[in-house]
């Protein structure tokens, strides 16, 4: 294939690629396996950290030069040499103590985890749902310790519409955040997302935006789908809440009927 007629294909992993309990459709495996053999370049592009995305990057057999992981704020770059194949190329950190600070007296009993440059996390108790391998449990105290690629947050007594009002009336400010399905935030660096950290990706392969295309289903993916569509194609899985279909150029079907491989067949 023609460089300049590669597709960059950007995929989000939990609701998009595999299901709730991490299997994975055979329509969808198919259809990446197309793609990927006609060419394109397809890549993750997840909240998840590079440790937790590694496993789902090889299972689909994926060679990209680039995976984004921690919502934008991990950029992983292919490296024979290092381990699993990938080296950290670009990492964005800041300082998690204020807005630590600021969110505790809005949920005092929800649960929080930061995730270092290094991928290690700390997490207070109440995250036992998170794949917690590298990490440990600390007082919420030590969580400001380390500069932080992320801050999730969660607080399973609220419901979303309480969660949501929770959220505004905190003025989040000087970090970027996105707000999950539930009662889950999600906090980044100022200014960087998925979209920030695929426009670099982008650059850095040469692609034209007019051969973009995302593939999404939570609120993380917002500004992903946005940037894709731009100028490409952006899709929301059929289970999305509505702001993010309406981000999208497209809507296909729900990861339960397979709504990825339904989207990648019809490039």
């Amino acid at each position: 294939m023609v460089a300049d007629e590669r597709l960059l294909i950007a995929l989000d992993v939990d609701g998009t690629l595999i299901h709730e309990d991490e299997t994975v459709g055979r329509a969808v495996a198919d259809a990446v396996a197309r793609v990927r053999e006609a060419g394109h370049e397809v890549m993750l592009a997840t909240g998840r950290s590079w440790e937790t995305a590694a496993p789902i990057h090889e299972r689909f057999g994926l060679d990209s030069e680039f995976v984004v992981c921690a919502n934008g704020a991990l950029t992983m770059q292919r490296d024979p040499e290092a381990p699993l194949g990938y080296r950290r190329e670009f990492v964005e950190v800041f300082d998690p103590s204020d807005v630590l600070e600021m969110i505790r007296p809005h949920l005092p009993s929800g649960s929080f985890m930061v995730e270092d440059p290094t991928g290690f996390r700390r997490y207070t108790a109440g995250m036992s749902e998170w794949e917690l391998a590298n990490g440990e449990e600390v007082p919420f105290e030590e969580l400001s310790a380390h500069p932080a690629t992320r801050v999730v947050v969660i607080s399973p007594q609220h419901d979303e519409e309480e969660f949501l009002s929770i959220v505004e009336r905190m003025g989040l400010h000087k970090v970027s955040y996105s707000i999950g399905w539930t009662a889950w935030l999600d906090i980044a660096p100022d200014g960087v997302n998925k979209a920030t950290a695929l426009e670099r990706v982008r650059e850095r392969l040469g692609i034209d935006r007019a051969n973009l295309v995302a593939v999404g289903d939570g609120r993380n993916d917002l500004d992903m789908l946005r940037w894709a569509g731009a100028e490409g194609r952006s899709f929301a899985m059929g289970q999305a809440p509505d702001d993010v279909k309406a981000a999208a150029t497209d809507v296909t079907g729900p990861v339960v009927d397979d709504g990825l491989a339904q989207a990648l067949d019809g490039l």
